[in-house]
């Protein structure tokens, strides 16, 4: 089964589009778990216990576990083998944002789909195809590629006019083109950008969109579904993470934002 077939199925087993960010911060955790041997991954066994029925996906981010060294990259496996293992149903996306050169690059999708287990990946397009193509060439994987980036920095680039029209739009005609070729296309699109999603979604009628921004970013919600969601009232991917895993009860939190997303679907 391909990513983009195994979130369709879980979209409508769930009836959501939340995809909860498992981003890690010790100076978060609570006490009580800081006290375990591995409190990394028993901090995300809790979220994920509390949230499995509720999400269409996860997102480890991954400087979230690197930045520990040895036992967040290990924290970050187990994590992710315990969520095939318990819910094989709901998809992984690793949010690492690889792109280098081809031989490189084919290292990276090894280490992302072969070591991390992940079913998808973000993957920033700025050296071109070549650093994509060992990505691409995953079919059963789902590969994300940065369009709209939700930070306050995005235009300084991404805006930029390239033969009269912005760089983010003709990354976008860019995906449309590979995704006719390999199928496994999607799109990162910031929820701080409605506008620029609008424009997205016409270039990408069909395509899933990971969507961040909503939450501690401050993205418009109602704006991003409006504009954003396929005919089918679907296609996108929400994520929020720090709003929902550093809050006191996680499940009712996460509760509340799909109720959120489904008032306007």
């Amino acid at each position: 089964m391909t990513f983009k077939q195994k979130l369709a199925n879980i979209i409508r087993k769930n009836n959501s589009l939340l995809c909860i960010g498992l981003d890690p911060d010790l100076d978060k955790i609570p006490k009580h778990i800081l006290k375990k041997k591995n409190p990394i991954f028993e901090f995300n066994k809790k979220i994920i216990d509390e949230t499995s029925d509720l999400v269409c996906c996860y997102k480890t981010q991954f400087a979230f576990y690197a930045s520990h060294g040895i036992p967040g990259i290990k924290a970050l496996i187990r994590t992710i083998k315990y969520i095939h293992l318990k819910h094989p149903s709901i998809p992984v996306i690793l949010d690492a944002k690889r792109g280098d050169i081809g031989s490189t690059a084919t290292q990276y999708a090894k280490e992302v789909f072969d070591v991390y287990l992940a079913d998808a990946v973000t993957v920033n397009p700025f050296l071109g195809f070549d650093s994509l193509k060992p990505f691409l060439e995953r079919k059963d994987k789902g590969i994300i590629i940065l369009a709209r980036t939700s930070n306050p920095g995005a235009g300084d680039f991404q805006d930029l006019i390239i033969n009269k029209k912005p760089l983010y739009i003709k990354v976008a005609e860019k995906v449309t083109v590979w995704n006719e070729i390999y199928k496994n296309c999607l799109m990162v699109v910031g929820a701080t950008w409605p506008e620029q999603l609008r424009k997205v979604r016409k270039i990408a009628p069909e395509m899933f969109f990971l969507i961040p921004g909503i939450g501690a970013q401050g993205g418009d919600l109602e704006k991003t579904l409006q504009v954003g969601l396929t005919k089918n009232k679907s296609g996108l991917i929400i994520s929020s993470s720090r709003e929902i895993i550093f809050s006191a009860n996680p499940r009712l939190e996460a509760l509340k934002l799909i109720e959120e997303i489904n008032k306007y679907r």
